[in-house]
C-alpha cells in the first residue's frame, strides 16, 4: 500500500478534532446544532491552521445523513460523510482562487447555484486563496454572495484578509484562525507519534515545532520528513538531518559568543551551521528568533510567556538573557533586521550576515 502522508491520515474529521481553534471551533458547533449555520463565513489566518479543514467540517455536518437536531458532529459513516472525506462529493465544491480567479469562473459558478444538491441537503462552495480573486470576478459574486439560494453555503479561506474586498467581508461571518504555539504542537505531534507507534523526542518534537512557525500541516510534513530518515524513532539528530536545521545549540553559541564579544567563536559557529546545510536566510531567520526570545526576558522576566518555546529551554534563554541589556539585544535585533531585509538581493549574503554578526 502507498504511503498516506501524515498531514492527510490525521486530518481532523470531526470537530473535536481540530487542533488550538477552540473558540472557533465552539462557535461552529452551536451553529450547526442549533441550525443557525450563516450563507458565508470568511475564515482567515495563517497556513496551516485549519481553514480548508473547518470548512470540509461545516459541509460534512450540514449533509450528515445520521446527524440529529441538536448535535454538531458528523457521523463519518454515512455515505454523504464518505463522500466528502473522499473528495468526491457532487455538493461540495472546492474552488483553488489563486487558478480560478476571473469573471468567467465565477459566472458559470453564478449559474450553478441555482440548481439543488445533488445528493445531499445543502451546496456548499469552498474558496481557497479567495483573496486571488480579481474585483471583477468579486463584483460578479457579490448578488449572488448577499442572497445566495436556502441550499447554498459559502466559506472563503485566505491567508491575506485584508486583501478581501470590504463589500464581500460584511456579507460574511469572520473567523480569525490563530497560529498555534509550538507547545499545542508539540503535544499534537506527540500524539501522532503514538497513534504511529513511533517514539519522538521531547527535543526533536520542539525542534520541528519552531520550525513550522505554527502550521500544523507544516509539522506534520516535517514528522513525515524525519521519519523517513529516522524510522524506529525520531531524535534532535535526525530532524537536523532531515530538514537541515542547526537546533537550538548554536543559536545559544552565537549568544554567548556576543556576550563575550568573541568575534572568532562567533564566526565558527556561522561556518558550521553554513556547513550543515543550512542556508544564509535560514540562519539569519533563527538569529532574529534567538534574539527577540533574549530581548522579552531581558526586559521583564515575566515576559517569559511570550517566548516561543518547550518549557527546559526557556530555563536557557533566561539564563543567557540575564548576560545582555534589553538596549543592546534590541538594538542588535534591529541591526539583524536591517540586514535581513538585503540578505535576499546581496551577491554575497553570507559575507553580509558575518559582517553583521
Amino acid at each position: 500500500m502507498s504511503h498516506l502522508a501524515l498531514a492527510r491520515k490525521y486530518r481532523p474529521q470531526r470537530f473535536a478534532d481540530l487542533v488550538g481553534q477552540d473558540p472557533v471551533r465552539i462557535t461552529l458547533e452551536r451553529a450547526v446544532a442549533t441550525n443557525r449555520v450563516a450563507h458565508a463565513y470568511l475564515f482567515a489566518g495563517p497556513r496551516g491552521s485549519g481553514k480548508t479543514t473547518t470548512a470540509r467540517l461545516i459541509a460534512k455536518a450540514l449533509n450528515c445523513e445520521t446527524r440529529k437536531d441538536g448535535e454538531s458532529e458528523p457521523c463519518n459513516h454515512c455515505r454523504s460523510c464518505i463522500e466528502i472525506t473522499q473528495g468526491t462529493s457532487l455538493d461540495v465544491l472546492e474552488i483553488d482562487g489563486a487558478s480560478n480567479r476571473g469573471i468567467e469562473e465565477i459566472r458559470n459558478l453564478r449559474e450553478n447555484v441555482k440548481y439543488a444538491p445533488s445528493g445531499g441537503k445543502s451546496k456548499v462552495y469552498i474558496i481557497d486563496e479567495a483573496h486571488q480573486l480579481t474585483d471583477f470576478a468579486w463584483n460578479a459574486l457579490l448578488k449572488t454572495l448577499e442572497e445566495p439560494p436556502p441550499h447554498v453555503r459559502f466559506v472563503f479561506a485566505t491567508t491575506e484578509p485584508l486583501e478581501v474586498p470590504d463589500t464581500i467581508a460584511s456579507r460574511c461571518q469572520v473567523f480569525e484562525f490563530r497560529r498555534l504555539r509550538s507547545e499545542e504542537l508539540v503535544a499534537h505531534l506527540q500524539t501522532i507519534a503514538a497513534a504511529e507507534k513511533v517514539k519522538l523526542d521531547p527535543e526533536a518534537a520542539g525542534l520541528i515545532a519552531r520550525a513550522s512557525e505554527g502550521s500544523v500541516r507544516d509539522a506534520l510534513s516535517r514528522l513525515d520528513q524525519a521519519l523517513a530518515v529516522a524510522p524506529e524513532g525520531v531524535t534532535a539528530d535526525a530532524v537536523a538531518q532531515a530538514l537541515g536545521l542547526g537546533g537550538l545549540d548554536p543559536f545559544f553559541e552565537l549568544g554567548d559568543a556576543m556576550a563575550a564579544r568573541d568575534p572568532k567563536q562567533a564566526l565558527e559557529t556561522l561556518d558550521r551551521l553554513y556547513d550543515g546545510g543550512m542556508d544564509v536566510e535560514e540562519i539569519a531567520d533563527g538569529l532574529a528568533h534567538h534574539l527577540r526570545q533574549l530581548m522579552l526576558i531581558a526586559v521583564d522576566r515575566s515576559l517569559e510567556k511570550l517566548v516561543d518555546a518547550a518549557p527546559s529551554d526557556r530555563e536557557r534563554y533566561a539564563a543567557q538573557a540575564a548576560r545582555f541589556h534589553a538596549n543592546d539585544l534590541s538594538a542588535m535585533l534591529a541591526m539583524l533586521l536591517q540586514s535581513r531585509a538585503e540578505i535576499r538581493k546581496a551577491e554575497t549574503p553570507r559575507a553580509l550576515l558575518e559582517v553583521t554578526v
